[in-house]
């Protein structure tokens, strides 16, 4: 059963259309894997039972010859952010600890009424703040890779990493991530997987535990560049009960795959070419470069003369966002209550104090304050200002190409002990390359593109026009054919 959990999504498409094997033993197959590497901690709550369920109704209506989605019997993890009716949904909070929401998210909907499995529901840092995993209430994940000069255990990155483990570790096929300033990519760069954030609006936010509402947005996380795109092709749409969602066509984005990218204008921004870029990632960004350039795409320089103020941008922005998102939950309606026999504001301050934990205390307190009276104006009010800018750069940067080409992170993954250590500025510049792609609200999408010295991946990074993810994938299948990234996680190595 192991060789089923290596097959990649177009191909366990392919295998079932072909009666190869069934939904019932891929599934069975992946949940034996996940209960083999517990100890990476990819998954908060596994879903057993609701698994083997929806695998048998998916084995049943291709048996009947009925009518399948694309991903029908194809076992999937769902990031612990996204509502499941009936399944714990935690966004990796105490707070929210024993919440079974009576309703489906939309995206997570999607991929159900497709025939999906959903496997459980994956770990990320607490309600998707953080770059490293390291801030769940249920403890951090650990990357099923390991640097071969150390041993000691490297973080996925975050939020989305345990989304990123399990599909890296082939914990399951593909599975679902939210991307607030690069919790899609960076975890995929860290780990060697596809990840792609869509341009916000193309997949409904409803039913997802909402950080910073205008820059969340769920993509998928997959093994390859086809299965991003058959899985998006699942996942997006209008949705009417999000007044975000973009009532715009869906297209086939895997017939997007043509491998022909002759003639398109590639841009290399300046901007994100700082001083002390790390030497291999920098040469990574350079065999980019010429893998488009030998593919007949024409590269030039550009200017995104902004991109210096978009860290500090955004770490004004989300936590404002965050700062009213989470001022539902008071221990009233639903979650942890703590009871002290008080008045109902002493009951909500305990409740807060012992339900968030101190990464996201410290995004509320951050947020509460630029949106106080005497200092909007100066920070909250600025920020927005300096958003605009930095979206009106990568317009006039399309006016001229047809796609950005970056690096994804700043570096390789990074032990879980030293990122405990790290003050929390420095782990924010671990999104630099990744957050301006989010305030413009533009698609972007990280693919692995080698490895580092220490033997651990390294991704890069594709950007393009709004709602024009089909290009993005045109050219990432080109590069991940260039590339050849065969690489397998350390924990994988010598299994059969």
């Amino acid at each position: 059963m192991t060789e089923l959990t290596k097959l990649t999504l177009a191909e366990v498409r392919d295998g079932l259309a072909k009666g190869e094997y069934t939904s019932v033993e891929l599934t069975e197959a992946f949940l034996g894997a996940m209960e083999a590497h517990k100890a990476l901690n990819a998954y908060i709550v596994s879903s057993p039972d609701v698994a083997l369920e929806r695998a048998k109704a998916s084995d049943a209506r291709r048996a009947k010859g009925e009518v399948l989605g694309p991903m029908d019997g194809a076992p999937v993890a769902i990031k612990d952010l996204f509502c499941t009716e009936g399944v714990q949904t935690t966004a990796a909070s105490k707070i929210l600890e024993g919440f079974k929401p009576q309703y489906e998210s939309t995206v997570s909907g999607k991929l159900r009424s497709g025939g999906a499995v959903m496997l459980g529901k994956t770990n990320l840092d607490e309600f998707a703040m953080g770059s490293a995993n390291i801030t769940s209430a249920y403890g951090n994940v650990v990357s099923p890779w390991v640097a071969e000069d150390d041993p000691e255990k490297l973080v996925p990155g975050g939020s989305s990493g345990g989304s990123a483990a399990a599909v890296s570790a082939h914990l399951c096929l593909a599975a679902t991530g939210t991307d607030t300033g690069g919790s899609i990519r960076q975890p995929a760069a860290f780990t060697g997987i596809v990840g792609l954030k869509p341009t916000y609006g193309r997949c409904s936010r409803w039913g997802i535990v909402a950080f910073a509402s205008s820059l969340d947005q769920a993509g998928p996380m997959t093994r390859t560049v086809r299965d991003a795109a058959i899985m998006l092709g699942q996942m997006a749409g209008f949705d009417p009960k999000d007044s975000t969602s973009a009532k715009v066509e869906l297209p086939d984005f895997e017939k997007a795959l043509t491998g022909d990218i002759r003639g398109l204008k590639v841009g290399i921004p300046k901007e994100y070419r700082p001083d002390g870029l790390n030497s291999e990632i920098a040469a990574l960004w350079d065999q980019g470069v010429e893998w488009l350039k030998d593919a007949g795409a024409e590269v030039v320089e550009i200017s995104l003369p902004h991109t210096d103020k978009a860290l500090a941008t955004y770490y004004i922005v989300a936590p404002a966002e965050a700062s009213s998102n989470l001022a539902r939950y008071d221990g009233v309606r639903y979650g942890l209550r703590v009871e002290n026999g008080g008045n109902l504001d002493e009951m909500y301050m305990k409740t807060r104090a012992k339900g968030f934990g101190k990464e996201v205390k410290r995004r509320i307190l951050i947020g509460t304050y630029v949106l106080s009276a005497g200092y909007y104006d100066a920070y909250y009010l600025k920020a927005q200002k300096v958003r605009a800018l930095i979206a009106q750069d990568f317009a006039e940067a399309f006016k001229k190409v047809d796609l950005i080409l970056t690096p994804t992170a700043p570096s390789d993954a990074f032990p879980i002990a030293g990122g405990a250590k790290v003050d929390p500025i420095t782990m924010y510049l671990n999104d630099v390359f990744t957050v301006p792609a989010s305030l413009a609200g533009v698609p972007a999408m990280s693919i692995p593109g080698g490895l580092s010295q220490r033997g651990l991946p390294l991704g890069l990074q594709l950007i393009g026009r709004p709602f024009d993810e089909e290009t993005i994938l045109r050219a990432a299948g080109v590069m991940e054919a260039a590339a050849e990234f065969s690489a397998v996680p350390t924990l994988l190595r010598g299994t059969k």
